[in-house]
């Protein structure tokens, strides 16, 4: 059978935005969500965290199995729209006062990369540095090719640890190469250099069975990416089991290059990764009854969820 996705990588963009169907409305002056969330600390404590997912313009990169894109907009929104939305947040979870900031960190992502100038003004750094002061780290996310002076002058305007998100997605190179991300390991290792030198603090983004990899291969890839993601020093690392609904990753279903995960698989790399003892590591919960199949996945999703809130394996815990 021969693939749809196409071989040339300058096809891929076309073929991958052929695949999608229509965007969501959003409103450019309010984030598209906003949640309160804990997260564990290192200290077995758990850190209040803010989470805005800011409405903004579509990421530049075609990622394969990206369903972020139904959440953009088209065009750069205006200057003052950002920090009208991160207000408008912070009133909606209750952190108007930096009182009530403290020993909290707050997460703006929006669908793409925060120091792409396309997407969030440079010129609005300092006015968004001053609406999130008080909080003990600021989490935003960047692809490499974004990294840079911009970054170092954001870091500059905060009174608050930077920690910066980058989807590694996988340590598999032949794998990388197809999901259209535009880097390499190479690159992802240079841009954690790049972090490691300037005292910001690495999260990455992980898949489990992304595209082209049997349930197998995509438990042995993902303990691989954590083992590349704490030599390149994330002190954060998330396991995303790969989700379909962006139209394209239906299509390779259909034609057997993907399959959702099950949680035996998200159990098994989380329990490794815990084991390593070597930063902190999430098990993505979001929408997981999708991937619960048989009569033990309520017991696993609970065992995943204290395995995030505690960070110690389940044998440890029982």
């Amino acid at each position: 059978m021969i693939s749809a996705y196409p071989d040339k990588p300058a096809e891929r963009n076309r073929w991958i935005e052929a695949m999608r169907g229509r965007k969501n409305l959003l409103d450019p002056l309010k984030p598209y969500a906003c949640l309160n969330e804990r997260e564990a600390a290192f200290d077995s404590a758990t850190l209040p965290t803010a989470t805005i997912f800011l409405t903004n313009r579509e990421c530049p990169f075609r990622c394969l199995m990206c369903d972020l894109w139904q959440n953009t907009l088209d065009e750069t929104i205006r200057i003052g729209a950002v920090p009208a939305q991160i207000r408008f947040a912070l009133e909606q979870l209750n952190y108007t006062k930096k009182e009530s900031r403290k020993g909290a960190q707050i997460k703006l992502y929006n669908a793409g990369s925060f120091f792409d100038p396309s997407a969030i003004h440079p010129e609005e750094y300092e006015e968004i540095a001053e609406l999130i002061s008080g909080f003990d780290r600021v989490i935003v996310e960047s692809h490499p090719a974004f990294l840079g002076d911009r970054m170092l002058i954001f870091q500059g305007l905060l009174d608050a640890k930077l920690e910066i998100a980058v989807g590694l997605e996988t340590a598999n190179p032949v794998v990388l190469a197809k999901l259209n991300k535009g880097i390499t390991l190479d690159s992802f290792k240079k841009a954690s250099d790049l972090l490691k030198d300037n005292y910001i603090a690495l999260r990455v983004f992980i898949l489990l069975r992304p595209p082209f990899l049997t349930e197998e291969e995509g438990v042995f890839w993902a303990k691989k990416s954590l083992d590349f993601s704490m030599e390149c020093g994330a002190e954060v690392m998330c396991l995303i089991p790969t989700r379909g609904g962006n139209g394209a990753m239906e299509i390779l279903f259909d034609e057997g290059s993907y399959s959702p995960p099950n949680l035996e698989s998200l159990e098994e790399t989380m329990k490794y990764g815990l084991a390593k003892k070597s930063g902190r590591i999430y098990a993505d919960l979001w929408d997981i009854e999708k991937f619960a199949v048989g009569s033990d996945a309520p017991q696993q999703i609970l065992r995943l969820s204290e395995m995030n809130r505690l960070q110690q394996r389940w044998k440890e815990l029982t």
